[in-house]
């Protein structure tokens, strides 16, 4: 699987190719560039999978699980995406986030993925309070609403 192409001046976080002036073959520096932000800018990512889906389309993008096989084996955390009919994989920076779509939350890197997890809402008691009860369901509703949590 192909990782992106290399070039000798590239942006310094996601390697997006630079121009030189009197360069020939610009178009091909462009669209790489342009391909790479599409993929990375608001950035999606159908779910995390050790191995390429067999019925993936082109954009489709995945972050590679640690327990990453065959093609996908060596890209532990990177992001897969589809293109050309072919896997490209794009390293994470720290502070990077994405919006996992099969578990409805964002995910942030930090040395690795990381996504909230489901909070339980208090089920009451003698010592819960009802107010209390009640700004706590209203703040994991409004965390589940932002994408911070996860919906279910």
């Amino acid at each position: 699987m192909p990782d992106p192409l290399t070039y000798t001046s590239a942006t310094p976080r996601f390697a997006l190719p630079l121009l030189h002036a009197g360069q020939a073959q610009k178009e091909v520096f462009v669209n790489e560039a342009f391909a790479l932000a599409d993929t990375l800018l608001h950035c999606s990512v159908k779910g995390q999978a050790a191995a390429p889906p067999g019925n993936s389309l082109e954009g489709d993008a995945w972050v590679v699980s640690t327990d990453a096989t065959g093609s996908w084996a060596g890209h532990q955390d990177e992001i897969a995406f589809r293109r050309d009919d072919a896997w490209i994989f794009v390293a994470p920076q720290n502070g990077m986030r994405v919006f996992d779509l099969s578990a409805g939350c964002e995910m942030l890197f930090f040395g690795f993925w990381r996504k909230a997890l489901l909070q339980l809402e208090p089920l009451g008691g003698t010592s819960v309070d009802g107010e209390a009860r009640a700004a706590i369901n209203d703040l994991v509703s409004a965390l589940k609403a932002l994408g911070i949590l996860p919906s279910a």
